[in-house]
């Protein structure tokens, strides 16, 4: 294989005339916000895109110095020897599906912040909605908007400005929330994943789409520990220690698997749920460890679980009886 290296420009055009490999050739890249162009680039220019795993590919290289010129002579050593380390590379189509349900999560934090916000100004001047559980229910507004008139004239104009653009992001959020939802009824495989509990339609896509291709994953326990479901693990001297869910992981798909977790605690102790056996885990788990300890053990249960989904596609199915807990003794 004949390996070459030049320094690249954001200009896009000139990357597909510079890769001289053909269909049959390989290029790589390291792992940067503004990747998606040049994997597109490299793959319009008939090449095969390689996406490095910066960490251990640091490791290996063994470099006291780090500038662009030894990272590309590293990489390119690594290619030709065999043992570069890289990581998946999701479609373009998988990689631009990625954005709805990435973008509706960014617009709900920005939601959320101007909510405290709004919350925060009105605390400081000690103004209440008696009886409010939401004041931005559509029930609420308009007597968030008289109390907004009591408020000190700037502070109310940046509160009416703030109000204004938190009904914009909600009609965004929904906007984007029907076009889910459309998404979800076309997909078999997001249909079963909200077979699984706690996963909807918001869940089932982003789970979706971070997967991309189930057949990736040889076990469950590998997609488990890369949705960062699993524990740490410290083990010497015969003594073993469990620590914290992994940090390095897949985060879109473990905030997913929390957040479907936390949706199983919150409603275990309702008819509908109570003798499923992902209540009875939490239950379990919540008895001998806590809250925490149990929310990462629903997450995991889940996370297996959707990989044997998707796997033989067939829904999902509670494993054998167990132990009945009720709540009280949890």
């Amino acid at each position: 294989m004949n390996l070459g290296q030049f320094k690249l420009s954001s200009n896009n055009s000139q990357l597909g005339h510079r890769l001289p490999w053909k269909a049959s050739g390989m290029a790589t890249s390291r792992p940067s916000r503004d990747w998606y162009w040049i994997a597109d680039e490299i793959e319009a220019a008939g090449c095969v895109p390689l996406l490095t795993h910066a960490a251990k590919a640091k490791v290996m290289m063994g470099n006291v110095n780090k500038t662009d010129k030894l990272d590309a002579k590293g990489l390119a050593t690594l290619l030709r020897l065999g043992s570069l380390p890289t990581v998946w590379l999701p479609p373009g189509e998988v990689r631009d599906g990625r954005e709805l349900p990435r973008t509706r999560m960014a617009l709900t934090k920005m939601r959320t912040a101007l909510k405290n916000r709004i919350h925060a100004t009105l605390a400081k001047y000690n103004r209440k909605l008696e009886g409010a559980s939401d004041i931005f229910i559509p029930k609420w507004r308009p007597a968030l908007r008289e109390t907004l008139e009591s408020l000190p004239p700037e502070t109310r104009r940046c509160m009416q400005a703030e109000l204004a653009l938190l009904d914009q992001l909600n009609t965004h959020i929904l906007v984007m929330e029907h076009r889910i939802r459309a998404n979800t009824e076309s997909s078999q495989q997001l249909q079963l994943l909200k077979t699984l509990p706690g996963i909807g339609d918001i869940l089932a896509i982003v789970i979706g789409q971070e997967i991309g291709s189930i057949q990736r994953f040889p076990r469950a326990e590998n997609f488990a520990s890369y949705a960062g479901t699993v524990p740490t693990v410290h083990s010497s001297g015969g003594k073993h220690r469990h620590g914290g869910l992994r940090k390095q992981s897949n985060q879109y798909l473990k905030w997913a698997f929390i957040e479907a977790a936390n949706g199983v605690a919150l409603r275990h102790t309702s008819p509908r749920w109570r003798k499923h056996h992902i209540s009875q885990l939490y239950l379990r788990h919540r008895r001998r460890r806590g809250h925490r300890i149990a929310i990462g053990a629903v997450a995991r249960h889940l996370s297996e679980a959707a990989y044997w989904v998707l796997t033989k596609n067939e829904p999902y199915r509670q494993p054998a009886a167990s132990r009945q807990i009720t709540p009280s003794s949890g």
